[in-house]
């Protein structure tokens, strides 16, 4: 009888990271949904069958990691964060908690390693982008043949991009919405289902095809590349929100992105204003999801699944059925 195989995940409770869950599930490996708080897993057993998804205790401590990718044939690291709530979160998440990953799978002896980082942060100059740069030099050191992926902005059902703006746009909230330094930074927006196909593709492939993808990194864009205006008309076109936008220069959106970050969950931060100072864009000669042999999502397939839900005509619609 063939013995299971056992992957380990970090941030499995994550937007990513259920996607991630349920492609690893589909392919009958037991899965160790690592976390702080294990009882906040238990909604991802339904993702395989009785006993495949185990919710796994892990407080960060070298103990709990080394205990948690024991035995796993592979480990994906897929935590992290877009605001620091405490100095130097940024730090402990996605350079030391990633470096320990790291080190506690090269140590067991785990087969395959994919660390999830961010587009652009090779070029930008947030705090966040320095982070995740430097966790991926750290996982890099420890582990030498991790893939390591780049995505640009993630969309998906349970988004907090293109829901968060179509969220705003309601007249319920605000009429007009910010075009950041004149709304010009590109994005290459990726599906979070490509995400999780990419993760699939570098962890399953057979092992002469595994060693075209150690050590190396991909950036994962989307097909479409648009700026501000162009993510503001998709929301248009798929909700039927009526709104207007407002150049705001980024040393305006700092100031206002000041008082945002005292709320418990900042809207707007300076340093996310810094990252807009940079396109969000695959590079040209970047290996990318063609080389992991996937072609990527359009967002016209994928936003009309979700938006839809803030057309004007299905809340009436959702009001009369009430």
């Amino acid at each position: 009888m063939t013995q299971q195989k056992i992957a380990t995940i970090f941030g499995a409770t994550g937007f990513i990271g259920r996607y991630i869950v349920q492609e690893f599930a589909q392919r009958g490996y037991t899965i160790r949904a690592a976390s702080r708080t294990p009882n906040k897993a238990f909604f991802l057993k339904p993702c395989g069958n009785v006993g495949q998804v185990v919710p796994f205790p892990c407080d960060g401590s070298k103990k709990d990691i080394e205990a948690a990718v024991n035995n796993a044939d592979v480990v994906v690291n897929c935590v992290g964060i877009l605001f620091e709530k405490k100095k130097d979160q940024f730090t402990k998440i996605h350079v030391n908690f990633a470096e320990q990953i790291a080190k506690a799978a090269s140590k067991q002896g785990v087969g395959r390693l994919v660390h999830i980082s961010a587009l652009s942060c090779d070029s930008s100059a947030s705090k966040y982008a320095k982070s995740k740069l430097a966790g991926e030099k750290r996982v890099q050191k420890a582990f030498p043949d991790a893939v390591i992926l780049r995505p640009s902005v993630v969309f998906g059902a349970e988004d907090n991009f293109f829901n968060m703006f179509a969220r705003l746009a309601r007249p319920s909230f605000i009429f007009l919405l910010p075009l950041i330094g004149g709304g010009k930074t590109k994005f290459q927006p990726v599906s979070v289902s490509d995400i999780a196909d990419a993760v699939i593709a570098a962890a399953s492939a057979p092992a002469a095809e595994y060693k075209k993808f150690a050590g190396q990194v991909f950036e994962l864009g989307g097909p479409d590349v648009i700026d501000f205006r162009g993510v503001y008309a998709k929301i248009k076109q798929f909700t039927t929100i009526k709104f207007c936008t407002v150049p705001l220069p980024f040393g305006a959106a700092k100031l206002n992105a000041a008082l945002l970050e005292l709320l418990p969950k900042p809207l707007l931060t300076r340093d996310q204003v810094e990252s807009l100072k940079t396109d969000n864009i695959v590079s040209p000669k970047a290996k990318t999801f063609k080389d992991l042999g996937i072609s990527p999502r359009s967002m016209d397939s994928v936003l009309p699944t979700y938006l839809g839900q803030y057309s004007y005509k299905k809340q009436s619609a959702e009001k009369l059925a009430a």
